[in-house]
């Protein structure tokens, strides 16, 4: 029997299920299909989930459509060609776009599919850790422009979400890490995020460290569980980051500058949180928001999950610049959000001066 969590959006009452289990890959097409009573649907599939497990999930070649590989490929071109096959096939109201693959996939499906005759059925099948612990659970949908990511997109809730932990016994090393940034951002952030319970999840990620790097199931579907509940709890209050959601931002706003200044070839969206998660910490240890007892933990515990810190070619100033082009930047200001004590944070307003003058 799958774990099943779950989410009630508050201010619109909709709910929806987020199944987990280890169930057979080969029964998951029509378990969709029935729980969904589905006539009509395409699925929109990562080009290498499709190479490894298209036999197994057995859609016909009329029903997907493979999305190559990368953030790049989160564009307009893609967004409209995914349209087409929706007219093409016919997809009406009651059909559906059926996300199968991480974040990119994941991203552009579901603004294609809040956007297809203003709204049909979306489902994610996330199939990389990062797409199971963040990106698959909250509504938030997007395309990348060329000025920056995320920038064209929508608040749609998914109709369903189904993880199968399979998946990840075939996720290379560097998609899997690329998740275990944004498992060790929800440690840094757990007290603030409201949850009903102290899921204690920085002293689990430092004492399990080694069993969750050797993806032993039964450890990483704890720590999917705890951060999934973790979002939620965000997610819940506020749909559409007026004001609690915007702690999940936590080391974003420097990664997601990191990535457009690389054009993100150079670095994993999860690689690029860790980074920007050690501007943050730095940031805040030079500004006194934190004391050095606390960076040091986090240093440590970001240490044991093989993220260190690194200094770029490029200079502060540039990645600045580039953070002012930042979606949530305002009026020349940059929105930050900074660790205050272990576990919690808060929204601030980006000393740049400081951040230049220490190169932090």
């Amino acid at each position: 029997m799958p774990n099943k969590i779950e989410v009630e959006i508050e201010e619109r009452k909709k709910t929806y299920p987020i199944y987990m289990d280890t169930d057979s890959i080969e029964d998951l097409k029509s378990r969709i299909i029935n729980d969904f009573n589905l006539k009509k649907y395409l699925v929109v599939i990562s080009e290498k989930v499709y190479k490894l497990y298209g036999k197994k999930l057995n859609f016909k070649s009329d029903e997907i459509f493979i999305l190559k590989d990368g953030e790049i490929q989160k564009n307009f071109k893609n967004y409209q060609r995914i349209i087409q096959c929706c007219e093409k096939k016919g997809l009406n109201r009651k059909s559906a776009l059926i996300a199968v693959g991480g974040g990119v996939v994941g991203d552009i499906t579901g603004f294609a599919a809040s956007t297809y005759m203003r709204g049909i059925t979306f489902i994610q099948v996330p199939t990389t850790l990062l797409a199971c612990v963040d990106s698959s659970v909250g509504g938030k949908v997007a395309i990348d422009t060329d000025f920056g990511k995320n920038l064209v997109g929508a608040f749609y809730q998914p109709s369903a979400v189904y993880i199968n932990l399979n998946f990840l016994n075939t996720l290379d090393e560097i998609q899997f890490k690329s998740g275990l940034a944004e498992v060790v951002k929800y440690a840094f952030i757990e007290k603030s995020c409201e949850a009903r319970f102290d899921f204690g999840l920085f002293d689990f990620l430092s004492v399990h460290c080694a069993k969750i790097l050797d993806r032993d199931l039964r450890f990483l579907e704890k720590v999917i569980k705890v951060c999934i509940e973790l979002k939620i709890a965000v997610v819940t209050k506020d749909e559409k980051e007026s004001g609690l959601r915007k702690i999940l931002n936590f080391g974003h706003t420097y990664g997601h500058a990191l990535e457009k200044l690389t054009n993100y070839k150079m670095f994993t969206h999860g690689e690029a949180v860790a980074y920007g998660l050690h501007f943050i910490f730095n940031y805040a240890h030079k500004t006194k928001l934190i004391d050095a007892n606390y960076k040091e933990l986090a240093t440590v515990l970001l240490h044991k999950f093989g993220f260190y810190d690194k200094t770029f070619k490029f200079s502060t100033q540039k990645l600045i610049q580039t953070m002012l082009k930042d979606k949530k930047a305002e009026d020349n200001i940059i929105k930050v959000i900074v660790p205050i004590m272990k576990g919690y944070v808060k929204e601030s307003d980006l000393d740049i001066d400081v951040a230049l003058l220490n190169n932090v």
